[in-house]
């Protein structure tokens, strides 16, 4: 009777999280919210970025549609756990509003992205935590480059020539000193 029970709370909790990834895409913040209990919270973890509260996570989903007003996302997985349900989904949209102090660039973005849903009491939402890579969406937005290819080394030696210079320095004493520190004896 137990694993009955857990059983259909979790197809319960699961509808839940399809209903809220539905509303997400249909971009009806109304509906969105409905899916969340009482007590919200969201966390965007690679953004140091934690709403608590109702209005808070109403604040983080209207930033998000008006930054990304085609955002769409698509489900690729789902994993249920007794406490929390995570999805792996692929984010879509394009960059047309301000987001994270950034002005709109006009810019494609498609990433993946892995979210874990919490539940309260009453089966409802009461969180949602996301991750991602923070730095696969700012080169997106052709905020990033890599370090080590072209216009990445000339950006990271402009930005830190301190810290360049530093590494260099090493880098030629520890060439001219040969491979390894010197044989205590």
């Amino acid at each position: 009777m137990r694993t009955l029970l857990g059983m259909e709370r979790a197809r319960a909790r699961m509808a839940v999280v399809d209903e809220h990834i539905q509303c997400e895409n249909r971009h009806d913040l109304d509906a969105m919210m409905a899916t969340f209990g009482m007590s919200a919270r969201y966390d965007d973890e690679p953004w140091e970025d934690h709403r608590t509260g109702r209005d808070g996570v109403r604040s983080y989903y209207t930033e998000l549609m008006r930054a990304l007003p085609d955002l769409a996302i698509e489900l690729k997985h789902r994993h249920v756990a007794s406490e929390s349900i995570v999805v792996e989904v692929t984010i879509r949209g394009t960059h047309l509003g301000p987001w994270r102090g950034l002005p709109a660039t006009g810019r494609r973005m498609e990433f993946p992205l892995c979210a874990v849903y919490t539940f309260d009491a009453d089966d409802k939402l009461a969180g949602e935590r996301i991750y991602y890579d923070r730095g696969a969406v700012l080169g997106q937005l052709g905020l990033f480059h890599e370090p080590v290819r072209g216009l990445g080394r000339v950006v990271t030696v402009l930005s830190h020539p301190l810290t360049i210079a530093r590494a260099y320095l090493r880098r030629c004493f520890r060439d001219s000193a040969g491979s390894g520190p010197p044989d205590a004896a």
